[in-house]
């Protein structure tokens, strides 16, 4: 045998096939929803899958108002943040942050399943959430998937 009937294959951003997916949060489980959309981010349901390489998918997201939180987190659960002055420790639940900013719940949730790396941050911006059914997206016809089709 003189050479070899395989190759690996290392994706790159000028091989990798981006393709736009829609996922509907209503009723989904926080924790469960944003895990699955950090897997389509990262790439990591495709074959292709490169670890240094952004090779995933365009995701987005609609009804983000409409994400549970299981027992009773979603009174208990404490959001901390500081504004950098002298006593700024902010707080706040969950419930609130449903009131205001809707989508931040997801976005936070995500943003703590992906590398804190620059890749990290090149992928979090591949992800569109939206407090609505509406979304400015459907000229890139993304695909809908179900959470339990993801393999």
């Amino acid at each position: 045998m003189d050479s070899l009937s395989y190759k690996t294959i290392s994706a790159n951003a000028a091989t990798v096939t981006k393709e736009w997916v829609l996922i509907d949060a209503n009723g989904e489980v926080l924790g469960r929803l944003a895990s699955q959309i950090a897997k389509i981010l990262r790439g990591k349901n495709k074959p292709c899958y490169t670890p240094h390489a952004d090779c995933g998918d365009y995701v987005v997201v609609i009804n983000a108002e409409k994400v549970k939180l299981t027992g009773k987190k979603m009174t208990d659960k404490v959001y901390t943040r500081h504004t950098g002055y002298p006593g700024g420790q902010r707080f706040a639940t969950p419930v609130d942050y449903l009131a205001k900013k809707p989508t931040f719940l997801i976005e936070k949730a995500v943003k703590g399943m992906l590398p804190r790396t620059r890749l990290g941050s090149v992928l979090l911006k591949n992800l569109k959430v939206y407090a609505g059914e509406e979304h400015p997206h459907a000229a890139q016809s993304p695909k809908t998937i179900k959470l339990n089709e993801i393999k």
